[in-house]
């Protein structure tokens, strides 16, 4: 059965992962010099907490040492597995795969070990872990689960609004000018990810309008929810969350909808107050 190897970029629950034995590499989360492991020795709420009371992270890419010990642990064994990687586009840690992914097969030529950039992050990148990991343990060959992950990377869509756009020119996303604008005028940013980067869509005054506008963006892409499940990535704004929750109902009535913290590889650069939607465009 092919093994199935993610980064904590995807936000998975536990469950899942321990059902389908499915190895999630943490990404490197920092605060000052002290070092974190993103959900092993900081989780997203303390994460969260701690940027509300001042204090500002920063992540840095899974080294490729810590991918060659993974894949050469199945190279050995003789079991193909695949790594679902983080977006490239905001990342770069999938070039850290790359070239372990180059060294085990230095070693063991024969090995099945293969990498893949899903251009997706967070619920999005889940869904398509979790899609993947089922089908290896229904007994899927590698060729049926690279054509399934490329449907979720033709189809994924990811649409969030932040509440504090300092923590995107912080992290190097917006300038300087944009986040003082931004503040003085009460701007909630809506963005995307179009081919595996961050995209603005637009700049709405006020939390609940930048919330409305957001379940509209979705609306627009998705086209029918009645059989499609999304996920809603968030943090630690519980009334905002509800507001976007009962949009989503009354706009929406989605099959199901799943709610995950975000996890810290990409809420130490977002901040406190993100609301992320995944799902499955038309």
């Amino acid at each position: 059965m092919i093994h199935i190897i993610t980064d904590s970029a995807c936000d998975l629950n536990q469950a899942i992962i321990e059902k389908y034995n499915i190895t999630m590499i943490p990404i490197n989360v920092y605060s000052g010099e002290q070092e974190y492991k993103d959900k092993e020795t900081i989780m997203p709420q303390e994460l969260y907490q701690r940027m509300v009371e001042g204090e500002f992270f920063k992540t840095a890419q899974i080294a490729p040492a810590v991918f060659e010990k993974h894949f050469e642990t199945y190279a050995q064994k003789g079991q193909p597995c695949i790594y679902i990687g983080f977006s490239s586009g905001i990342s770069s840690t999938f070039d850290s795969a790359v070239l372990a992914q180059k060294m085990v097969k230095e070693k063991y030529p024969e090995a099945v070990v293969e990498v893949y950039d899903s251009l997706l992050t967070c619920g999005m990148l889940g869904m398509a872990v979790q899609e993947a990991a089922q089908m290896a343990h229904r007994g899927a060959d590698m060729k049926e689960i690279v054509e399934q992950l490329d449907y979720f990377k033709q189809k994924g869509q990811h649409v969030f609004t932040v509440d504090n756009i300092e923590y995107l020119f912080k992290g190097g996303r917006v300038s300087r000018t944009s986040a003082f604008v931004g503040d003085l005028l009460n701007i909630k940013p809506i963005l995307d990810m179009h081919e595996g980067k961050l995209r603005t869509l637009e700049k709405i005054r006020g939390r609940k309008k930048a919330i409305t506008k957001l379940v509209t963006h979705i609306k627009e892409r998705g086209g029918d929810f009645s059989e499609k499940v999304i996920h809603v990535g968030h943090s630690n704004d519980q009334e905002s969350l509800d507001f976007l929750l009962k949009k989503i109902n009354e706009e929406l009535q989605p099959k199901e909808i799943v709610t995950e913290y975000l996890g810290s590889a990409v809420g130490a650069h977002t901040g406190p107050g993100i609301l992320s939607v995944f799902f499955l465009g038309k």
